[in-house]
């Protein structure tokens, strides 16, 4: 787990209006304007007439709805939005770095954004079903993290 201090504008644009973030799963999220909106991702398969084959709604299906509550004159108190690598990714992730884990045991590989009103920071996670010592997944995971911010270019600072 890492700590990454972003640039709030050049990640704001990458999160709101680019399909950067896109093939992300949105597992859940909060928005603080005039009011404290709550989302959560999970999708409600009963709504559909073709049940989706995902648990989670993909981010480009949710960021519409947050730009909506997010521009304007005036910017949120706060937000926080938790990110996973979707489940199909999972397993090209874990054979292009070679890491010795099976795609089921894999719970989940995070991005938790969270913006206090002035610092956005995003804060990297890894959870596996199993009880493992071995810690190169996660560390896997925080320089991969580093390398789609640099990627997209986006400045950041590394608070751990």
């Amino acid at each position: 787990m890492i700590i990454l201090t972003l640039d709030t504008k050049k990640c704001m644009s990458s999160l709101l209006l680019s399909e950067a973030f896109d093939h992300f799963f949105f597992i859940e999220g909060e928005i603080t304007t005039f009011g404290k909106f709550t989302m959560d991702g999970y999708m409600q398969k009963d709504f559909f007439e073709e049940p989706p084959q995902q648990s989670h709604a993909f981010w480009k299906d949710i960021r519409p709805y947050c730009l909506s509550l997010i521009k304007g004159k005036r910017t949120p108190l706060g937000f926080r939005f938790i990110f996973s690598l979707s489940g199909d990714d999972i397993p090209a992730f874990l054979e292009e770095h070679r890491l010795d884990f099976t795609p089921q045991e894999i719970q989940g590989l995070f991005l938790n954004f969270r913006f206090d009103g002035s610092r956005l920071t995003c804060t990297t996670g890894g959870s596996v079903s199993k009880f493992t010592l071995d810690k190169s997944l996660e560390q896997t995971w925080d320089k991969w993290a580093q390398a789609l911010f640099a990627g997209l270019q986006i400045p950041f600072e590394s608070e751990l």
